[in-house]
């Protein structure tokens, strides 16, 4: 067994290696990735040919967190594993666009990654370490990749930039990003931050960048040791020039007309592309076999002579396809309250991509319950992203969520949590369906969001915009035009998908795709100062709508009230087997929750009536109201002792009205008073045992003391 091992020592004095040799040797390339006590095992397995017909790179990653690796049993059931959360998700696809433009352009064999962590103790964050793990794999390997690549999450704490911050770090962090980059280029970057500045983010990506270096080059390192240099040949592309140099010389000239006649319609457009190529393989006049046979070839070359088309008339001529400037946001609409049902709802439009989103107010109960292998928590703020077909005008059937519609929706979340009061005491729903697309749907969505938040009367800090930004690019950004709002198409064709959102005060969310070599931070900040005005410009439009939070929640929202009591007293208000908390809810209406935080009781109470909600307050309120020597109260008689009687005069709260503090005349026994099991009684607060913190309760003190004129009387007889 030939072991191989690399050590990266970190700025803090933390150590990182990466092994391989010892796990899964029959992968094309494993390595195990350790920092402390989380590893990180990544395999890579490639196909030896591609799918004919394939054009694309058919990368699939997977990213999997085992529940042993932490010494827990995952839930459910079945206790086992099952399909990827939200959370693994989205780490996979920080993993995969990481790498997939890292992939030569024509090779087309399928690529399996999978990253596995098989140990932590939940104080370093696995998630900054799985990109290194995947692009160590691949470099150990002899799947053909332009790397090596490594990804770091950077979060700043106290004005000071931590790379791979441990779990309790990053709850104090102000900034919190993961970094993707090979040595030379910055790949991919995505993350949340609590109104930071351009140059905040430019810098962080900076202390990202040179920590990446170091890793990439013990990757670089290891590749050399296990004799990897050398990556396997392939063929996965078939050619022929002699049509390829046809179909540019017969469609670039009407292509490239189309593209500089700047049509603002997004269909007619399609079909005006669409067309010329259809005339193009009219005109060769094959026969159904021949057409079949040429089509893929056709499709590609034909797609090649578009990009080219589109590129050029943005950098020669200056002319977006639908005529736009540079810096020109497409037409704004937006609405809200357009749906009286919702507690919140409103519709934002931009150009051709449409979202309408509803907010939805709940209680404690309405909780999302987070139970993952290192976190487990409860969530009060959601956010759920859909993108059906019908949107792009597509026929297909729609199966379930995809990870685009997971990766889309939690960058506007990340967006808009920071906006979110910390002591607000609804949980919060914000579902945006996106009924049209032409691009930066999940920035339409981060709008719509912080509309409808502000038609349902949440009071957010500020209101949110959010933008995407593109680039195109030649001569390693030599000659380059950065892209306000960008199309559909724009993205596709353009090297880089820039999305940023933030209030007028700084930067809350970004995502960041680039796909071309030598992009500087000059042409970084340049965008990131380009998209700023966008971003005012849209929350300018959007205030037009609506310029504050609604004064008031809607008529049928819920009505939450928050009350905290004494840690001690939340036995008293939940009662035995939860019997006097279920009274409560059951005679008024109301919903009532009790959490310990913070060594108190957190009591919320929700009602959608208001009569309801004050009842339920009431009650509560009686029960854990401190008895107070001197005062009157309103009592039931529980029992009936030779002595006194038990009487209860605050829910919870019984004492013994002793026999003697009955009348102030002299009562000889319990059935001379007339009381009985269930009668009312007033009584007064004489004391509290100080030791035994029992009740001293009157009620001849409530009664006119007799005259003393008896007493006198007797005494002048016997003299």
């Amino acid at each position: 067994m030939n072991v191989v091992t690399k050590t990266i020592t970190m700025g803090d004095g933390r150590q990182i290696t990466i092994e391989t040799g010892k796990l899964a040797k029959q992968a094309d390339g494993s390595v195990v990735v350790r920092m402390g006590n989380t590893m990180l095992l990544a395999t890579v397995v490639a196909a030896d040919e591609a799918v004919p017909g394939t054009d694309f790179m058919p990368l699939s990653v997977e990213y999997k967190e085992k529940y042993g690796a932490a010494g827990r049993f995952p839930g459910g059931f079945t206790r086992r594993e099952g399909r990827p959360s939200d959370y693994e998700i989205l780490i996979a696809r920080l993993i995969d666009r990481a790498l997939r433009p890292l992939f030569p352009d024509d090779y087309h064999a399928e690529v399996f990654v999978n990253v596995n962590l098989i140990s932590a103790d939940g104080v370093d964050m696995p998630d900054g370490l799985a990109g290194l793990a995947a692009s160590a794999a691949l470099a150990v390997s002899d799947i053909p990749f332009n790397g090596p690549i490594s990804e770091v999450r950077i979060g700043r704490v106290d004005g000071e930039y931590l790379v791979n911050p441990t779990f309790e770090q990053i709850k104090n962090a102000d900034l919190d990003i993961i970094v993707a980059a090979t040595i030379d280029n910055i790949m991919m970057v995505e993350g949340e931050m609590k109104e930071v500045s351009e140059a905040e983010l430019l810098e962080a990506i900076r202390v990202a960048h040179e920590a990446i270096k170091i890793q990439c080059q013990a990757q670089i390192e290891l590749m050399k040791s296990v004799g990897k240099t050398e990556k396997r040949e392939y063929c996965h592309e078939e050619n022929d020039e002699e049509l390829k140099q046809d179909i540019w010389k017969k469609t670039y000239d009407k292509v490239y007309a189309l593209a500089t006649s700047c049509n603002a319609d997004k269909q007619s457009r399609m079909e005006n592309f669409e067309a010329v190529k259809t005339e193009y393989i009219e005109g060769l006049e094959l026969d159904p076999e021949e057409a079949e046979e040429k089509e893929e070839l056709i499709n590609r070359y034909y797609q090649a002579v578009e990009k080219e088309a589109m590129r050029r008339s943005v950098l020669d001529e200056g002319k977006r396809l639908d005529g736009r400037k540079m810096n020109e946001i497409r037409h704004i609409w937006s609405e809200v309250d357009y749906l009286p049902g919702a507690h919140g709802s409103a519709i934002f439009t931009r150009g051709e991509t449409q979202s309408l989103t509803t907010v939805t107010l709940g209680t404690k109960m309405d909780e999302k319950i987070i139970d993952e292998t290192l976190i487990q928590d409860k969530d009060r703020f959601l956010l759920h992203y859909n993108f059906p077909p019908f949107s792009t005008g597509e026929a297909r059937p729609q199966r379930g969520v995809s990870r685009r519609e997971v990766g889309h929706g939690n960058l506007a979340l990340r967006a808009l949590k920071p906006m979110i009061p910390e002591d607000y005491p609804y949980v919060i729903r914000i579902v945006s369906d996106i009924l049209e697309s032409n691009g930066s749907s999940s920035m339409a969505t981060v709008c719509a969001g912080t509309l409808a938040l502000m038609d349902a009367g949440v009071k957010i800090k500020k209101p949110v915009s959010g933008i995407a930004m593109g680039l195109i690019s030649e001569n390693k950004g030599q000659n380059y035009v950065i892209l306000s709002d960008i199309l559909g198409d724009e993205d596709h064709l353009g090297d880089m998908d820039f999305k940023v959102t933030g209030t007028r005060d700084g930067i809350t969310a970004t995502q960041m795709d680039i796909k071309v070599d030598g992009l500087s931070y000059e042409i970084l900040e340049k965008a990131l100062n380009q998209a700023k005005a966008g971003r005012m410009y849209i929350l300018d439009k959007m205030q037009e709508t609506i310029s504050e939070p609604r004064a008031d929640l809607k008529p049928h929202a819920p009505r939450i009230v928050v009350m905290f009591i004494p840690k001690d007293l939340i036995g008293a208000v939940i009662g035995p087997g939860g019997k006097i908390i279920q009274n409560i809810q059951d005679e008024t209406g109301a919903v009532v929750t009790i959490d310990e935080i913070d060594e108190q009781g957190r009591v919320e109470i929700a009602s959608a009536n208001k009569e309801s909600l004050d009842a339920a307050v009431a009650k509560i309120r009686s029960i854990v109201a401190i008895p107070e020597v001197g005062e009157t109260y309103e009592s039931k008689v529980k029992s009936i002792m030779p002595y006194g009687a038990f009487v209860e005069f605050m829910p919870g709260k019984e004492g013994l009205l002793h026999i003697s503090e009955l009348k102030w005349e002299h009562v000889k026994t319990m059935e001379d008073s007339g009381l009985k099991e269930g009668d009312m009684i007033e009584v007064k607060l004489l004391d509290i045992d100080e030791k035994t913190g029992k009740f001293k309760l009157s009620h001849k003190a409530l009664l006119p003391r007799p005259p003393r004129k008896e007493k006198h009387q007797r005494k002048q007889k016997k003299d």
